[in-house]
This record gives C-alpha cells, structure tokens and sequence, in this order.
C-alpha cells in the first residue's frame, strides 16, 4: 500500500485543529516547557525550504515534551513591520498592512501544512495595534528611566530608500534591498541607552546556555576596555585638545603620530588650506563605507594628513594629524594615538606613510626587526625616561598616576558597544509615544490611557527626502491641542523594525492582556526560554536588543527574569548545488512543492536526517525520495495493500523487546540533545530488526509510533488509528485518544544492555556466516555454535581446520585445508 500523504496529512491537520490540541495548559502543578522559533518576516514570496530546518526541530521537542507530561508553550507569530512592506506601498499605493496581512496568512497556511505543532490561539503580529500598544508603554518606559533620547549622531542614510538603515540592512556600502547607495551623515535620531547596561550585558553572557561563537560575538561587539583618556594639545592652536582614549598608556613615549575618524568635530578645524580639497574627499568617500567595511583588519589601510600637529604630552614631539577610515567616531573619542612599534594596524599605516616607528617595549629576541613588524607581546619599557625597566602594568599604573597627576588625562573605562539607533523615517513601523512643542523640545510622552497611538491613513507612503517620514506631512494627525487649547506635535518618526521583536516572546505568553505586558505570575512559570532556534545573524542586533529590554522590564519589577533565553541553538544552513538558496540564484525550493509530491512528513523526516541541526547541509532529491520510502515502508509494515491492519497480539520475543527498548533509549537522549539525525538512524535500525524477525506485536509497534510522531506526525497518527488503538472511536469524538496526546515510552534499562552478540563467522578469510553467542563467551562456546550454522558447517566438510582465531564479541576465523 502506497503512502498517501495527499490524503491523509490535511485529514489530521483538520481534527488537531478542530479538536485544539494542541492548546497550551497552564496547570503548574506540572513542569513547562518553552520551545520558540525566531518568527518570521511574512514576505510576500513566502517559506522556503530553509525556514522548516529550525521550525521542525522545535516542534519535535514541543511533542516530545508535551508527551513527557510538560506543559508545553509553542507559539508562532509575524515580524510584520518593516522596508519591504513600505516599499510595495510606495511602488503600488497599496496600504502596507495589506501585503503584510496577505503574507502573513499564506505563511500561516504553509506551516499548518507541515503540521507543526504550535498553539495558533497565541499568535502575535507586531503592527496589531493591540501589540504595539505595550511596545509604545515599553519605549515610554525607556524614557521615563533616561534611557531614550534625542542625539545627532552619524547614521547610514539612504537616499533611494529615504531613510535610516541599520548595519545589518547595509552590505558593502549598499542597501539590502534594492541595492541603492548608503551614506553615513549626521541626523537628528531617538537613541536608546544600551550602554548603560553594557557590563551586565557582558557578565550575564556566562550564565546562558549558548553557543560560545555567539557569546563570543556579542563579547567583541560590547568589548570592555580599562585604560586611560589622555589629551593632547595642538601646535598653534591654544584653544582646542584632542582626547584619545587608550588600552595601552605605557606606550605613549612611542606615539609618533594620531588618527582621527573623517567625522570628527575638529577634522575641518585642523585641515590646513593645502591639504582641504584631499581631506574632504577622502571624507566623501569614507561617508560610503560600512562601520565593518571600515574595520576590516585585511583591508588596505587608507588617510590623509590634515596638515596640522599635535603635542605628546610626555616629550614635546610634534607628531602629525591624520584622518583615516579605520578609525570610528562611534568608538572611544573617535581619536587614536598611533603607536605603530606595538600596534599591528598602526605599523601597517606607519609604513604605508612613511611615519617615523620608535620602540618601547623590549623583545626578548635580540634579532627582531621593529621596522619589519609590530613587536605586540609583553616585555621591559625601553625609551620612555621615568618608564624604563618596567613592565607593562607596573608601567600602565605609574603613567596613569602621572596623566592624572599633571591633569594631562584620567584612567578610563570605554566600551566598543554603542547607543542603539531607534529612529526610522518611515510611515509603516509603530510611532513613537512622544509630544513635543512648536520648537521640537519634549513635552511629555504618551499617556497609558492615550495607547496606542496608531498609524493614520495617508496618500502618499513616500518619504520626503529630507530626513522627515511621511506621517510629518499629516497635520491632523501631527497636531493636536491639549487641554489648555495649546498646539502640541506627535513625534513623526517611527521605530525599527528591531522594537516589536525585541519582547515578543513575553507577549506570547500573554496576548490578550489588556492592562500589562503579561500577568506577572504567568511571566514568572514561563520565563525564560527553554529553547530558542534561529539564525546566528541576529547575534548582535535582535539577541542583543532583546537582552537589553529583559533587564529594563526585570528593572521596572515587570519581568520577573533578566534573560530572555536559557538554552540558544543556531540552526544550520541548506544549500542548493554549493550555494546558499535564494531567488536571485534561481536555486530556492518551494516547501509547498515538496509536500505536494512527497509530503509533509517527509518533509520534516529528511531535513532532520541531512545530518546534525547546527551544521549547513546541502539538498538532496534523491535523498528526499529515500525518506518517503522509508515512510512508505513503515506504512507497509502496518497495513496491508487493502488498508487492514497486519499487526497481532502474538507474544514478542526478547530479541525484538531489545531493540524496542534501545530505541526508546536512544531517541529519549538523542531529542534532549537535539540530535534528530541519529534518532531517525536509530528507528531504520528498529524497523530493520523488527522486520527481520517478522515481528507484528501490536504492543512493541504501537510503542513505536509513539517515537516517530514528533517527526511523522501524520503517518504516526493515521497508523496509531488504524492499527493501535482497540475502541474503535473516531478522531472526531469527544473523547478520541491522538498519539500526539499520549505519553511517551519509557525503557527497561535491562533491555538495553547486550547479553548477547552477534558476530561474524570466516573460513579462511571469508564470511561465511554469523552466529548468535552470550556477551563474553568463550572459544569454545563460540566454535560450537559456528558448528550448528549450515552454511559454516557445509564449507568446512571434508576439510581440516589447522588454526583457529577468536576475538571475543568481534570474530572467529577457521583457517582450513
């Protein structure tokens, strides 16, 4: 009997859904589970075969867990604010929530067809203005506790687009969508205060359960420095100092030169009449460029001198000004002293510009060459006066005592981290809560009761150009008076995208809550994230950010956990031919595709068997038909070609009890190590076995399709019906019994130990048999069952056996003549 998966798959994805059971319990006599899937943008081009690889791993956990007595929360929601949205609107007229609302239930409809588990009663979107309502409470929050404000700060700048992008948005100095050129300027932006929480943000890192590349890359990006702000006065100049901030103030006796950032305040002060016209290109092409592009350590490196000098504090020196891209306004003071005998980047400069290059720390190798390479180790201070013989921290204490001593600077601690830019110039993104007078100054923000405050209607979703989203030319929605009949102006720019995603895992939770984010004791059983499943290149935007607004809400006594997500798994990529599937390549695979022809089931099956989660995969047809007749072979097993159950109450024998056990064993380890491959290895094992003994015992084969349905939902629970269960009830009736519901196997750990072996049975080198023998028997014991197998028995007829060699539970090999 063929597997009819047309048939069956929307036969059980019907009565799950009529019957709700997958709706999440909140008895809390009983532990929880929370299993979550980075959401999705709904796109109008929807899934892609890559979108189920994360999705299908947490719903086997959330059926696994749900069948161990847990109460599972598994939700699923939309990411729905954002660019491509606004774009179409502004390419078509038609209203964003419109595309965004058609994707979101095409989306909706491609998962239930894979036959996820997820309670569809908690669904969020992050433009309902019911979500977005406690968004605006939180940013209000934020700046109530002086954590958002209003700065000038540089910003990636579309013009095409006409508007602000964040990093991740920009890929070599272009937008992510469309391709258009992106410019770093200065705009007046809401920024929020992430940097007030930078050192909780990097100590709580060693608390999660995370994979350390990711914690590693949240580390670098918040990047924790102790040094020293020191100043440097200009020659000729006796109004302005240059601060830089330093790691390294043992070394300033070797700074021969200083880098400013092209955006530095004092860059146009300083560049001399001669070196203008260099200077400001150079600026225009750096206002191009990345903060990555800029930073990368293998690039070319790239200046200008200004024409102007600055003053080493400690020995007089005259040393130039110059400006380069490798330095970041953003980071520090966005000025460097240049210290290329010890400095990489620095030497790497220095040599490129002729700069002069002088030693302060001694290597130990008399023979190295500091004009060939930056010397970066530990050593002994040489050519530094009042420094001499002393090593770096005892060197770093008395230099920082000196600056402090002489008012030259001050010990100091920066982070690379900075202030999160929060401010889009975009109609389709939820407002900001904020009123301000005729002048721009703020007058307050939005009241709980005035929540939320929604998007309005408009005729044009264009951007004006000039840095102003369109909901500033609404006047009526822009003005309003308050009750003194005074004219106040709603804040006109709207939020990242990055806002709504940055606590949907609470309002899950809780959705329908209308006086809080969440009921605190809700918060309190489900908090935090048991597992969560995504992509790793959100570490350092939503990971962060979600980071950040946990701590805040646990600050305001709103969150009873000050981290979002215990346990974090980054799902591997799928490839296409080598290549990263996507439409521009003409290599993406439409799921709807696979499950017209193949199924749901086999879907899921195959992508858990491509091989371990974490790891890219490459996609394979013919891999994907062998996973449908894997399935197909199990439903053979079942049932016979009429549809009649082949199974029977015939007593099991050891031997297939063995196997069923070992599999309960395995597969119990392998879900609670996310290691789906080896589970599914481990049920072809089980059917192999359980075919070769021709065993039909309903009992062992019921037990097992309890272990496939977290990964064969459908298949597992049509043959659950037809073949397992005795009350012949319908999956309709009140109180119809689904596998999905049952609890799962538990194993005899005395099954699962071998107390016998099989092994393999050579005359004369070749295999001519296998014998079945006790775990750890003797030769003897051996050679006497090698004598009751026929093929053996035949072979060695008429023939002299001169040696025989045993390894126990491995061999044993006749050598006959």
């Amino acid at each position: 009997m063929s597997y009819h998966h047309k048939q069956l798959e929307p036969y059980w994805q019907n009565h799950w859904k009529n019957k709700n059971i997958f709706k999440t319990t909140e008895d809390k006599s009983k532990p929880k589970f929370y299993a979550l899937d980075m959401f999705p943008y709904p796109s109008s081009s929807g899934l892609h075969v890559g979108h189920p690889m994360g999705y299908t791993a947490t719903d086997i956990v959330s059926r696994y867990y749900r069948m161990k007595g847990y109460n599972v929360l598994h939700p699923m929601g939309w990411d729905a604010f954002g660019l491509p949205a606004e774009q179409h609107a502004i390419d078509t007229g038609e209203h964003p929530s419109k595309v965004t609302y058609r994707s979101i239930n095409n989306f909706r409809s491609q998962l239930q067809s894979l036959g996820f588990s997820y309670d569809w009663d908690k669904e969020i979107a992050t433009c309902d203005p019911k979500y977005y309502h406690w968004t605006q409470w939180i940013f209000s929050l934020l700046y109530k506790k002086g954590l958002a404000y209003q700065a000038e700060v540089f910003v990636n700048w579309c013009p095409a687009l006409k508007t602000v992008l964040a990093n991740e948005e920009v890929i070599d100095g272009k937008s992510e969508r469309g391709n258009h050129p992106v410019f770093r300027v200065p705009m007046k932006q809401w920024m929020l205060k992430i940097t007030s929480y930078a050192d909780r943000l990097l100590e709580d890192l060693n608390k999660l359960d995370w994979p350390e590349s990711t914690k590693e890359i949240q580390r670098n990006w918040i990047k924790k420095s102790v040094g020293a702000k020191v100043k440097f006065s200009i020659k000729n100049n006796d109004s302005d100092k240059i601060e830089v901030f330093t790691t390294r103030p043992d070394t300033l006796f070797g700074a021969t030169y200083m880098v400013l950032a092209p955006e530095h305040p004092l860059v146009n002060k300083l560049t001399t009449t001669s070196q203008k016209d260099k200077v400001t290109e150079y600026c225009e092409v750096t206002s191009r460029k990345s903060d990555l592009d800029r930073t990368e350590l293998n690039k070319d490196k790239s200046g200008v001198f200004t024409g102007s000098f600055a003053i080493n504090p400690l020995n007089g020196d005259a040393i130039e000004i110059w400006i380069s891209d490798y330095v970041l306004m953003g980071y520090g003071t966005g000025a460097i002293m240049a210290v290329p005998a010890h400095d990489t980047r620095d030497h790497d400069f220095a040599k490129k510009f002729g700069l002069k290059i002088i030693q302060v720390i001694q290597s130990p190798d008399k023979n190295f060459d500091i004009e060939k390479e930056a010397y970066t180790e530990d050593g002994v201070i040489i050519n530094s006066d009042f420094l001499n013989n002393l090593n770096v921290e005892e060197a770093k204490e008395k230099i920082i005592e000196h600056l402090v001593k002489n008012k030259l600077g001050e010990q100091s601690i920066t982070y690379k981290l900075r202030d999160w830019i929060f401010s889009r110039q975009r109609y389709w993104g939820e407002p900001i809560p904020i009123l301000k007078d005729s002048k721009g100054n703020i007058i307050r923000t939005f009241n709980e009761n005035e929540l939320p405050l929604t998007l309005p209607e408009v005729t044009s979703y264009e951007p004006t150009g000039d840095g102003k989203s369109p909901l500033s030319a609404i006047t009526n929605w822009v003005q309003r008076k308050n009750e003194k009949g005074e004219l106040e102006f709603v804040e006109t720019d709207t939020m990242p995208g990055s806002a709504g995603s940055s606590w949907y895992f609470l309002r899950y939770i809780d959705p329908f809550n209308q006086k809080s984010i969440g009921d605190y004791e809700k918060l309190k059983y489900w908090m935090p994230v048991d597992l969560y499943v995504g992509g790793q290149e959100h570490a350092v935007g939503h990971l962060l950010y979600s980071r950040f607004w946990t701590k805040v809400l646990f600050d305001a006594g709103v969150c009873p956990v000050d981290e979002p997500f215990h346990k974090l798994v980054h799902q591997g990529m799928i490839c296409k031919d080598g290549a990263k599937m996507s439409k521009s390549k003409g290599n993406g695979i439409n799921p709807d595709d696979v499950i017209r022809e193949y199924g749901a089931d086999s879907l899921r099956v195959y992508e858990m068997f491509m091989g371990p989660l974490t790891q890219t995969k490459e996609w394979d047809d013919s891999n994907l038909a062998g996973v449908h007749r894997f399935l197909s072979r199990i439903q053979r097993y079942y049932l016979s070609d009429d549809g009649k159950s082949l199974l029977n109450n015939e007593p099991a024998s050891q031997q297939d009890l063995k196997i069923l056990h070992k599999t309960i064993k395995k597969l119990t380890e392998d879900i609670e190590n996310l290691s789906f491959n080896t589970s599914i290895a481990q049920m072809m094992i089980f059917l192999n076995t359980i075919a070769e003994s021709q065993c039909k015992n309903r009992e062992i084969l019921g037990e097992f399709l309890k272990l496939l349905s977290p990964f064969a939902p459908h298949l597992a629970e049509d043959l659950w019906f037809k073949c397992i269960l005795e009350e012949k009830m319908l999956p309709e009736d009140k109180n119809y019994k689904f596998i999905s519901l049952e609890n799962w196997p538990k194993f005899d750990p005395s099954l699962t130990v071998d107390n016998e072996v099989k092994i393999g049975v050579q005359i004369n080198g070749k295999h001519r048999g296998e014998i079945l023998i006790p775990m750890n028997a003797s030769q003897d014991e051996a050679v006497a069952a090698a004598m009751e197998n026929a093929n053996v028995k035949a072979t060695l007829e008429g023939k002299t056996i001169k040696k025989t060699i045993f390894v126990a539970n491995r061999i044993l090999n006749f050598v006959a003549v």
